[in-house]
């Protein structure tokens, strides 16, 4: 039965829900092999799924572990999750933002997952953040100063836990019915009354075209009909790294900075796009209004406080927050303006570095990672620092100045 299953959808026939339901329960339940369940994710990968089989492959995947309630909180939740991308700090930003303006936010996250950073990994890199909040201890911290970020409790959706960590190691992770699978059944599962999706597309993002992005949008948006709820998606770019830091540790700082107002770029603008859409839905309010709101919140420090509060009340110290000593400097050896920053070379690099895994097993480093001194229309002259690579083991690095792509004026 295993292997008839893994054939029929390597020769590209539709599985049925009672196939797929025999199949991933068998693999949460350990009948299933990881070798198994790994040829039948690339068969997925390779052959797609319908509609239909998405539809029930999500309900399977919510339908493994409990659905949570947060009916007793008051005011609209809203959650927001994004495909991920490489220096993606979104979260540590926006949901500080959005806490701030009365809305609560119930934030379960993810780890890394291949080239790209997850937000669970960053906030461990604070010394003493707790991220395993049991659901008691997430409904007290929310009602006491509206937010959570923590990672997916044990009972939530456990077969996309044990299915995302074998994605990350089998090149199975580009694949649109897995990513729509595994984000909503999350969405879903952890209670939120409104989602917003945050669809990365380009080299640095799992997907590579805004075709594919206007696929999964579609999907994504039809699942949510189907559970009744409104799902909100947003396709931004992700052809340059996002900010100006790679690696766990840098992109916390970096956050911090940018709710402080000492670093202002493209993920501040992002971060203001996605925070005032999660302010607009919970509130029933226009995103003029909104980002008039967030603005503010910003400007007044209000959300910097939350960040902190936040930051301590689940156990964490940012000031002992740890960075390599061991750094090195690139050096352009061009003039001109810079067009491009390869945002897929820097994560592979990132990984090469220990910011990310290569098996589900590895441990990561949060000291280590990437500082960009210079990002995209910058003026550069030859010898001027490019970026600060963060690192503790040797590691070739003579090709990182080609990673930006500069052109004479």
């Amino acid at each position: 039965m295993i292997v008839d299953i893994i054939n029929k959808k390597r020769l590209g026939k539709i599985l049925s829900k009672e196939e797929l339901k025999f199949f991933f329960e068998g693999y949460l339940n350990g009948k299933v092999t990881d070798y198994q369940m790994s040829s039948l994710l690339m068969a997925i990968c390779i052959n797609n799924m319908t509609d239909k089989e998405i539809f029930d492959l999500t309900d399977i995947f919510i339908k493994s572990g409990e659905v949570l309630d947060f009916s007793d909180i008051e005011g609209i939740k809203v959650d927001k999750h994004s495909t991920g991308g490489v220096g993606d700090k979104t979260t540590m930003i926006i949901a500080p933002i959005v806490s701030s303006l009365g809305v609560p936010v119930v934030k379960m996250s993810g780890r890394g997952l291949g080239f790209t950073g997850g937000t669970i990994d960053k906030l461990e890199s604070i010394p003493g953040f707790r991220t395993d909040l049991n659901l008691d201890e997430i409904k007290k911290q929310v009602k006491e100063i509206g937010m959570v970020v923590t990672s997916q409790t044990a009972n939530l959706a456990p077969m996309d836990k044990k299915i995302y960590a074998l994605r990350d190691v089998t090149g199975t992770v580009e694949s649109i019915p897995l990513i729509a699978t595994s984000i909503m059944s999350k969405k879903i599962a952890s209670g939120a009354d409104k989602i917003l999706i945050d669809i990365k597309v380009g080299t640095g993002a799992l997907l590579k075209t805004e075709k594919e992005a206007e696929k999964l949008k579609k999907i994504m948006i039809q699942i949510g009909n189907f559970y009744n709820k409104e799902v909100r998606c947003l396709i931004t770019n992700m052809d340059n790294p996002l900010g100006t830091s790679i690696g766990n540790s840098l992109e916390v700082l970096e956050a911090r900075d940018i709710l402080l107002g000492k670093e202002k770029n493209s993920l501040t603008d992002l971060c203001i796009e996605l925070s005032s859409n999660m302010v607009s839905m919970a509130k029933n309010i226009s995103i003029t209004e909104a980002v008039q709101q967030v603005k503010k919140a910003l400007s007044s420090k209000i959300a910097y406080q939350k960040f902190l509060e936040f930051i301590k009340c689940q156990g964490g110290d940012i000031e002992k927050i740890q960075i390599s000593p061991k750094v090195v400097k690139i050096y352009s050896k061009k003039q001109g303006i810079i067009k491009k920053i390869d945002a897929l070379k820097f994560g592979k690099l990132s990984v090469l570095l220990g910011a990310g895994r290569k098996n589900k097993e590895d441990k990561i480093n949060p000291t280590v990672g990437i500082k960009l001194e210079k990002l995209v229309n910058d003026k550069v002259n030859i010898g001027d620092c490019l970026c600060k690579i963060y690192l503790d083991n040797e590691i070739n690095l003579d090709e990182v100045d080609q990673y930006f792509k500069i052109e004479e004026e």
